[in-house]
């Protein structure tokens, strides 16, 4: 259910963390990840946006636009700057900021820490399972709704995953499951 004090999501609203009924509509993140990207919007409205019409303004003072590279190169910097900036808002609108503490601790879920044991070389690797403005690669925190992160939705400790990547099949094995 939805609680009204903390605009936050329990554990079994919509099971969304389970991978068991993934929804389009909502966006899993947690408070931080929201706020990371909120700051994220401003800087592009109110920074990014403003520079890009200071560069058209300084263009069109040169005179003719129809030959004028840099009012051409500004008016698209400018357009490409406005579809990141709706797609943000569109995310950040469709936002569903998870409260870690009520999910289950016995399966992999948003927000999950999951070691994993490739099936194939052996090697194990360690993954945390974040939403939109966590996401941090080189410290191995993906995206829930990555194809890794979608395969090991729901899965627990002992259990085998299998996805397919362009290269073939990566096959796993849940070794552990915690929360940071």
């Amino acid at each position: 259910m939805l609680n009204q004090d903390a605009d936050c999501y329990s554990a079994y609203d919509n099971y969304l963390y389970f991978g068991e009924e993934m929804t389009i509509e909502r966006v899993p993140m947690t408070r931080e990840g929201y706020e990371n990207l909120m700051a994220q919007l401003n800087r592009m409205q109110n920074t990014e946006m403003i520079e890009i019409a200071t560069r058209i303004a300084d263009a069109r003072a040169l005179g003719d636009l129809s030959e004028n590279a840099e009012y051409h190169a500004a008016r698209e910097d400018q357009g490409m700057l406005q579809a990141r900036i709706d797609a943000l808002k569109d995310k950040l609108a469709r936002a569903l900021i998870v409260d870690l503490s009520s999910l289950p601790s016995d399966k992999v879920v948003f927000g999950a820490r999951v070691v994993i044991k490739d099936l194939d070389s052996g090697e194990e690797e360690t993954y945390e399972l974040v939403g939109p403005g966590d996401e941090d690669y080189d410290n191995n925190k993906i995206l829930s709704s990555s194809p890794r992160g979608q395969a090991l939705l729901g899965k627990k400790c002992g259990e085998t995953v299998s996805f397919k990547v362009p290269k073939g099949v990566l096959r796993y094995e849940v070794k552990e499951i915690s929360f940071p």
